[in-house]
């Protein structure tokens, strides 16, 4: 399994305020960014798989809907999350 325990605990204490902090738009994009990563790294290799295909497209849109509530709601947080992250805008 590519996402483990540990790695989502990891995720959430880099870009959350802690390790508990699963709540916080940033370390929800920065899930969000690490799945995303790992299903285009799949689909580049089973490009016939219409589910995956699915799925990564359902993911990319609830990414640009945390980004753009993140944008309405301090800005300052969303400049340095996208640097942060390598997010293209």
């Amino acid at each position: 399994m590519y996402l483990t325990a540990e790695k989502k605990a990891e995720i959430f204490a880099q870009y959350g305020k802690d390790a508990k902090n699963t709540g916080s738009a940033e370390s929800q994009i920065a899930l969000f960014t690490f799945r995303i990563k790992h299903l285009t790294e799949h689909m580049k290799k089973n490009h016939k798989d219409v589910g995956t295909a699915r799925a990564l497209s359902a993911l990319v849109g609830k990414r640009r809907s945390m980004l753009d509530y993140l944008k309405a709601q301090d800005i300052e947080r969303y400049r340095a999350l996208i640097k942060a992250l390598g997010i293209r805008k």
